[in-house]
């Protein structure tokens, strides 16, 4: 026989194994790019011919112009999620990515993770970006991203608020910090090669810029980005993401 002891110490055993799936779960949603617990998010279409490069933390006083620069020559647009605060640091940049006909979309203006904060400061982080990019381009800035794909149900809703459209991911490495440009493209190839055997088009993300860093060397992302350019230019398009919506 279980004593009134034992039964509740077992309860509050379950209790907090229960609480502990929950946090896990809600975890795991906050970050995984596929998640859709917390919201509808845009991420790719039933085309698996097309294929969104798309490009996080920028501007990159080094590496952004490279990048510009290899798909200017390709004649690839692209998709770039900047900054705030390093937008404002390179609007001649800035201006170049939008005059070369890529879309920018905000990233927040830190890169804070939005799942831990608070709802005034995701206000300030998008609005003071959207207003800093728009200034700049003189252009709507119609998509977001948030930063480490990390959200809660506010972070979309504001978004949202502010005339944004939340964008995730289905094609990723860790190219941040991986220093083979083969490596990534090939890592992002099979990616890119499952998600067409699933009848999906593949959003890409790379990245031209570090949140810690201003000066990150970004090359092995811009080099990978054009191998991969190179191995999919005769088979898919490229679009950037204005093709989606």
């Amino acid at each position: 026989m279980i004593s009134s002891f034992a039964t509740g110490m077992y309860v509050g055993l379950g209790a907090a194994a229960a609480a502990g799936l929950a946090a896990g779960g809600f975890f795991y949603a906050s970050l995984w790019p596929g998640s859709r617990i917390f919201g509808e998010a845009l991420t790719a279409p039933a085309r698996p011919g097309e294929l969104a490069l798309t490009f996080d933390d920028g501007p990159n006083a080094t590496w952004t112009p490279r990048l510009l620069d290899a798909l200017a020559h390709h004649d690839v647009r692209a998709t770039f999620f900047l900054l705030g605060s390093r937008a404002e640091a390179e609007p001649d940049l800035v201006r170049r990515i939008a005059a070369g006909g890529h879309s920018i979309g905000n990233h927040s203006w830190s890169h804070p993770n939005l799942a831990r904060t608070r709802a005034h400061r995701i206000r300030e982080e998008l609005a003071r970006t959207k207003t800093a990019l728009e200034q700049i381009t003189g252009k709507p800035v119609r998509f977001f991203r948030p930063p480490f794909g990390a959200r809660r149900p506010a972070v979309f809703r504001i978004a949202r608020a502010l005339g944004l459209e939340p964008v995730m991911l289905n094609a990723m490495t860790s190219d941040w910090r991986d220093p083979s440009t083969a490596r990534i493209a090939d890592n992002l190839a099979k990616k890119i090669d499952r998600l067409h055997k699933r009848g999906l088009a593949a959003n890409i993300v790379l990245h031209d810029g570090g949140h810690d860093d201003p000066n990150a060397n970004r090359e092995p992302s811009v080099m990978a980005a054009e191998m991969l350019i190179q191995q999919y230019k005769s088979t898919h398009c490229f679009v950037t993401l204005d093709a989606w919506v």
